[in-house]
């Protein structure tokens, strides 16, 4: 990136104001609109039985950023951070409250699995209404037609109607639409959190095209891998400010460093607002070590990670807890879930109608398993077949693992380099004295 380019996306001072409540009646009559106008003038100004007028919720509060063509940025921050609420605004969907954006180019944006789809019609229709959405004419979608539907895979559904789609081939349409049709910039909002690692590195693979000819990504995502891969720069939104911005590694290094004073334990006992749907929610998660909840782990001691959800659809099959193990920079050690084929267990439950009511998950790690160091846990909930996501909490709560001093007896060495430390079988055996039969 030049430092003499123009910037293509300049956000200043911009914030986002929700008003509780306030979409209530949104599509009522107009009798409904009258009365409820007339008792917010009647009232203005004044409490309804002794309670507070309605909240204002800032979404965005005085964010200011610049980006350059061909740079890819990430945007980071915990759920609730104004990270979709961003993109909205920066996508034209919702202006800003306050404040000005300013867009030197064409958008194209994937902010969430089929946005902006019309359901009725085929996949074939909607690559060329999508592509009329973004102005193009209809030779410039013709000539990039096939390349979208190969890099789809959805040629045997191609003029079936898109209601029909899985939510796989809904992301992977969605998204060849967005990145192949050349948009200028192009948004996306959590991309991988649908489909397979075959597809993932796929989408991956395109977006750094797309950057390499020149044109910018903006990428909001939980995946810390894929940032650091993607973002030479990133932002971290916290309550709707940027509080960091830099170098992607500074900026991931941060944000986990913020998420992992969470006591071993997260719990949300308001199961209504709890994460997840109308079929499971969480309600707790927690690190236990040496039979209580730790946030450090000796490195000689088992430690467990243990996910309590709430069912609320009787009968529901198949429920998954998966379990992804960061190191401090965000990149994945290890993921694991509860499924009959990664269980080192007899699983009694998964293939089961699970009745309602609080089911407990548990996975244990071995002690002198993990190298001493930071972790963070982060958490799904699916159904599979197909899969379906329920619930997912990232960077859910973080450990540190720390070592004991056991394995820096002398010849131990000061340090073990990687993620994984594990005390693993060694031989050693005499040969004799003949070094010139050493070798039979």
């Amino acid at each position: 990136m030049s430092p003499h380019l123009k910037p293509i996306v300049v956000v200043e001072n911009v914030s986002k104001r929700y008003r509780l409540r306030q979409s209530e009646a949104r599509y009522g009559t107009l009798r409904d609109s009258i009365s409820q106008t007339l008792k917010s003038l009647s009232n203005a100004g004044q409490s309804t039985n002794g309670q507070k007028k309605p909240a204002n919720i800032w979404a965005l509060k005085d964010v200011s950023l610049e980006v350059h063509p061909g740079e890819v940025v990430g945007v980071i921050g915990r759920n609730g951070a104004g990270k979709s609420t961003l993109l909205k605004i920066l996508s034209r969907i919702t202006d800003p409250t306050e404040g000005r954006v300013s867009l030197y180019g064409r958008v194209a944006s994937l902010l969430e699995v089929g946005t902006g789809f019309h359901l009725e019609l085929s996949g074939r229709e909607n690559i060329f209404l999508n592509g009329a959405i973004l102005g193009m004419k209809k030779s410039e979608i013709d000539r990039y037609f096939d390349n979208i539907v190969e890099f789809a895979e959805i040629e045997t559904f191609l003029d079936t109607p898109v209601k029909h789609y899985s939510s796989g081939m809904f992301m992977r349409l969605a998204f060849a639409v967005a990145a192949h049709l050349e948009p200028e910039i192009l948004l996306v909002d959590e991309v991988l959190a649908v489909g397979d690692h075959e597809f993932q590195q796929k989408c991956l693979g395109k977006m750094d095209a797309v950057a390499r000819g020149g044109r910018t990504v903006i990428f909001v995502s939980h995946n810390m891998t894929a940032l650091s891969q993607m973002c030479s720069r990133s932002y971290l939104l916290s309550e709707g400010r940027i509080i960091r911005s830099g170098p992607t590694a500074e900026v991931v290094s941060e944000y986990l460093r913020l998420n992992a004073d969470t006591g071993g334990e997260r719990s949300w006992p308001d199961i209504s607002t709890a994460p997840g749907n109308e079929k499971i929610r969480i309600r707790t998660v927690r690190v236990i070590s040496a039979g209580s909840l730790r946030t450090e782990v000796d490195i000689d001691q088992e430690v467990s990670i243990e996910v309590e959800f709430v069912n609320l659809a009787s009968g529901l099959k198949n429920i998954c807890t998966n379990i992804y193990l960061l190191d401090a920079r965000g990149v994945v050690v290890l993921s694991t879930g509860n499924t009959p084929a990664a269980n080192a267990l007899d699983e009694t439950w998964f293939d089961k109608p699970h009745p309602t009511g609080v089911f407990r998950t548990r996975c244990t790690f071995p002690a002198n398993f993990l190298n001493e160091g930071v972790y963070h846990v982060t958490v799904y909930v699916v159904t599979l077949g197909p899969i379906t996501v329920h619930v997912e909490l990232p960077q859910a709560l973080s450990f540190t693992v720390f070592d004991t001093g056991v394995m820096r007896e002398p010849g131990g060495g000061k340090d073990w380099a990687g993620v994984i430390r594990m005390r693993l079988p060694w031989e050693t055996e005499y040969l004799g004295d003949n070094v010139d039969n050493a070798h039979e």
